[in-house]
């Protein structure tokens, strides 16, 4: 018998999933006719996103044993993800999510996670913790700290991310992924956030999230206070203002693409999996910055979330229609 080395995988994101239920129409659920299913939950829709661009991708999560979670199990591979890190749990239903859909910009999402989501049921003795430490990137959601025993699994990942000692081109990735929801207030989900940023390398949200994250919701503060918290890369997404990416040396900032926007859920994922593709291809963070936020772009043009997911072709294609030139400043240091 011999000891196998733990696979590298390029990605390796943790945390929500669930069955998606969109409407096949605006306007209010009530009056809705047709609805789709897909896979769905932040974590999961990154690495969908992700392999969508080549990366070999799995995810960490948990399911009930349920039709929806086999649903999971089974499709995740035919998105190019693997599923050996998705187990279920005993006595707890797989999530779902329903939206409604008002374009350009009103996105109700309605989660049906009780008594409680099997993906908060992680624990630290089922992390696959040398796949962890070996990953090119190491993807992790704010949620999974909202409760225990998720929240001392993702902070024993985090450090063994940190232990492991990472190489040149290996990230750790947290997203401020704040749902006020799944928190009994903002000041808790700020202490644990605060936690996590120790061990990350990369830190993505938006101005909300990062208000919760920092105390900062100005771009340019909120992404100096990530970097003061030790972060290398802090992304700042603004909405319809575009996106922010400093470093310690420069800042990059993206006007948004003008589109005619159809579900806006889902945009931040594609734009997650399209940072990673980035940062696995050592692009310059310009370079980066553009795919990601065209990424999040063609996302909003379509109903669903992980179906919408585009391919490296169909960014570069829509890069060359519609060219955005970056904002680029040098910081001194």
């Amino acid at each position: 018998m011999t000891d196998e080395a733990p696979h590298a995988h390029d990605v390796i994101t943790m945390g929500r999933v669930s069955v998606d239920i969109y409407p096949q129409q605006t306007g209010p659920l009530e009056d809705v006719t047709t609805f789709s299913k897909s896979v769905g939950g932040s974590a999961t829709n990154v690495a969908i996103a992700a392999a969508r661009h080549g990366a070999d991708a799995a995810v960490i999560t948990r399911t009930g044993d349920d039709p929806f979670g086999r649903y999971i199990a089974r499709t995740l591979p035919e998105f190019g993800v693997a599923n050996t890190f998705v187990e279920t749990v005993d006595g707890l239903n797989t999530p779902v999510a329903f939206c409604e859909v008002f374009p350009p910009d009103d996105f109700p999402l309605y989660f049906y996670r009780a008594p409680k989501a099997p993906d908060l049921m992680i624990t630290t003795k089922s992390l696959p913790l040398h796949e962890i430490e070996r990953a090119r990137v190491f993807w992790t959601t704010v949620t999974g700290l909202s409760e225990e025993p998720s929240r001392s699994a993702h902070r024993a990942a985090l450090r063994a991310r940190s232990e492991a000692e990472l190489a040149r081109g290996m990230y750790t990735v947290l997203d401020l992924d704040y749902r006020a929801m799944f928190w009994s207030n903002p000041a808790a989900a700020t202490r644990e956030v605060a936690v996590a940023l120790e061990h990350a390398t990369v830190a993505v949200g938006n101005r909300e999230e990062c208000e919760v994250a920092v105390g900062e919701t100005d771009p340019v503060r909120a992404a100096d206070a990530l970097l003061e918290r030790g972060v290398e890369v802090a992304i700042v997404k603004q909405g319809p203002k575009g996106v922010l990416a400093k470093t310690r040396d420069e800042a990059v900032e993206f006007r948004p693409h003008t589109i005619d926007v159809v579900n806006g859920l889902g945009s931040g994922d594609g734009f997650g999996g399209a940072l990673v593709h980035g940062l696995l291809q050592g692009w310059s963070l310009d370079r980066t910055l553009a795919f990601a936020n065209a990424a999040g772009a063609i996302v909003a043009t379509r109903f669903e979330c992980s179906t919408a997911m585009p391919t490296s072709d169909e960014i570069e294609q829509f890069l060359q229609e519609n060219p955005v030139q970056p904002t680029k400043e040098d910081v001194d240091a």
